[in-house]
């Protein structure tokens, strides 16, 4: 068999095969994250269902699902207004950097897409958890904030585009020279101020199952799990760079071809 040279002297099929391999890779590495992001939206769901007060990312979304839901606005579910809120994020970043903005952080709006698809499917899967005490939504808030940081630390090592709700401290920082955790702190905030008004809006109340302890809880406890996971997973780095399977089929349906046309 007569294998091609490019103009470098390297073999055009050894070529073809790294190609498809960096593609197989980056398959395998978005499949991890895909299975983070709904790790994430399992316990987003959790601290909803607490009645303790939702994360943040969800808190604007909770309190328009229930005005929708009242009549007052359209009724969309909580993944969809998540949706929303996660375009009007990225447009943010838009008008942060102007110019300076990577298109290739469009593709925030793809990850806030399937994020808010999934969460529409957590919200399902925990649609039973309905805490009858104080004890059992306290349980509930903390598993929610336990497998949210859990999920968040390995979506974060998947190295990936970032989710919106990280991508504007992310644009504040580029544009301003800020620290990023003073960054979220103030988006954070933000968010959750927005959340308590829509309350005022919507319901002349501030509403607690939305905007509550859970709340402020889940803003401090999920930073310090992420920390603590964080900084014990270098394991994780061996099985994102691993192509179980993929790798062998690949490869030798890359050399089947390539002989087939020797």
């Amino acid at each position: 068999m007569n294998t091609e040279i490019n103009s470098d002297g390297v073999g055009m099929g050894e070529s073809r095969e790294s190609r498809l391999m960096r593609v197989v890779g980056f398959m395998w590495q978005h499949l991890l994250l895909l299975c983070s992001l709904f790790m994430m939206t399992l316990g987003v769901a959790l601290t909803i269902r607490s009645d303790l007060g939702s994360s943040v990312i969800s808190s604007i979304p909770m309190v328009m699902t229930l005005a929708g839901a009242d009549g007052k606005v359209p009724g969309l579910t909580v993944g969809e207004y998540t949706n929303l809120m996660n375009v009007a994020l990225v447009l943010v970043q838009i008008l942060i950097l102007r110019r300076r903005f990577d298109k290739v952080q469009l593709l925030q709006l793809v990850i806030g897409a399937v994020f808010g698809f999934f969460l529409d499917i957590s919200m399902w899967i925990t649609s039973a958890v309905a805490p009858a005490s104080l004890a059992g939504e306290i349980v509930a808030q903390v598993a929610g904030c336990v497998i949210l940081g859990v999920a968040i630390a390995f979506e974060v090592r998947c190295g990936s585009v970032t989710m919106p709700g990280e991508g504007v401290p992310a644009a504040i920082c580029k544009a301003f020279g800020m620290h990023f955790a003073k960054a979220k702190i103030i988006v954070d905030i933000s968010l959750v101020t927005i959340a308590v008004a829509l309350g005022y809006l919507f319901f002349g109340r501030w509403m607690l199952m939305v905007v509550g302890p859970g709340t402020l809880f889940a803003m401090i406890f999920v930073g310090l799990v992420v920390k603590f996971v964080g900084a014990r997973i270098e394991w994780f780095e061996k099985v994102l760079h691993y192509h179980p399977g993929f790798r062998r089929y690949f490869y030798g349906l890359a050399r089947f071809l390539r002989r087939s046309k020797a």
